[in-house]
């Protein structure tokens, strides 16, 4: 049997380890599962709902870090961590995508001689003042095992040198949860709510400090959103940290001025969200997930940052990269209202959980 800390930090990891925590219970005889929450994300908004909704059992250990700058918080996981570990002598220690719990789960283990497994692995939008660009690239570089969900973040590797024995190629988790809550997210009323079921409407998401902590980037892309609204409904759940800063700027009243069919709503819980989503005709985002999720629906998606960790969105999905410029956003979001297009990448099939695992079993079995 294999004993594994799967840890999470921040809200978009739990959708990648809930479905791999979940196969490693139905394979009880072969894995232990731990499950060590950092506390990155600490609102209940932004974490308990969504161990709610997705299953996920209440974390074993709980870190509580809590916010701080980025230096602090991933020197807090690395000190709180690192005590878990050598206690409870790991075969494995599984970390998920690129926030800063991530990298320090990863330098605690590297630091201890412990395996450590990174998901989402080869993942690169070329751009290092993304923090999440600097996460991903030292997280892959002192791995043991590097999951990939594409062929391009295989290529990525190995074009950075990672030896081809260290790299797996499983598929996109996430989508294992996306396949796994679509029918249960069918229960949830929020669309009769907020009035849209049954009609077009979009649905946008931001929180990436280059579009919400300058004035202006925000107020532009807010004006292509109330143009837009026009159009259709447009349906903003807000980012903690995007509803401080419309709030800062002013920008909070001039959307109940100027757009009512602008809705700003609260954060929702995983199968809410899901159930939205999973109906617009259109999804405006700056996050690399709801990249992955409106390719696996079909559903067409404007990214609005200058660059993609995720270009298979974009070669084989619906998703289009077009920055923050409002006259761009308003114009490309017309064009995919008119002429949605839809594809799946190959391993986006709900199974990469098992294959996560069986990668684990694998690479014991090499290194003996």
């Amino acid at each position: 049997m294999l004993k594994v800390i799967n840890v999470v930090g921040a809200r978009p990891n739990f959708m990648k380890v809930a479905p791999v925590v979940g196969a490693m219970r139905r394979r009880a005889r072969e894995f232990q599962s731990l499950v060590v929450h950092t506390g990155q994300h600490y609102d209940a908004q932004m974490s308990d709902a969504f161990f709610r909704d997705l299953e996920l059992p209440a974390p074993d250990i709980h870190l509580g870090v809590g916010s701080g700058t980025h230096a602090a918080q991933t020197a807090n996981v690395m000190l709180r961590f690192e005590p878990v570990v050598a206690r409870e002598r790991p075969d494995w220690v599984l970390v998920v995508g690129d926030v800063n719990s991530t990298l320090a789960c990863a330098l605690v283990c590297a630091k201890l001689c412990v395996p450590v497994a990174h998901v989402e692995a080869g993942l690169r939008s070329r751009d290092r003042t993304m923090p999440e660009e600097i996460n991903r690239v030292l997280t892959d570089q002192i791995a043991d095992l590097l999951l990939t969900p594409s062929p391009d973040a295989d290529e990525n590797l190995r074009a950075e040198g990672i030896p081809p024995e260290r790299i797996r190629l499983v598929g996109n988790v996430m989508i294992d949860s996306l396949y796994a809550h679509l029918e249960r997210a069918k229960a949830s009323p929020v669309r009769a709510q907020l009035g849209v079921n049954g009609q077009p409407y979009a649905v946008v998401t931001l929180h990436r400090p280059a579009n919400v902590d300058d004035r202006t980037t925000l107020a532009g892309v807010l004006s292509a959103l109330v143009e837009l609204s026009a159009q259709l409904p447009v349906v903003f759940p807000v980012h903690p940290r995007t509803r401080e800063r419309l709030a800062e700027f002013g920008l909070l009243d001039q959307i109940d001025a100027r757009a009512p069919r602008l809705r700003v709503l609260e954060p929702l819980g995983y199968l809410d969200f899901l159930r939205l989503m999973s109906g617009a005709k259109l999804v405006l985002t700056d996050s690399g997930g709801l990249q992955e999720e409106t390719t696996a629906l079909g559903i067409p998606c404007l990214t609005l940052r200058a660059n993609t960790e995720r270009p298979i969105t974009v070669t084989h999905g619906t998703n289009r990269v077009i920055g923050t410029d409002p006259a761009r956003i308003i114009s490309a979001a017309r064009a995919a209202l008119a002429h949605p297009p839809a594809s799946r990448p190959p391993l986006w099939d709900g199974q990469a959980a098992d294959r996560i695992l069986n990668a684990l079993q694998q690479a014991v079995g090499s290194r003996r």
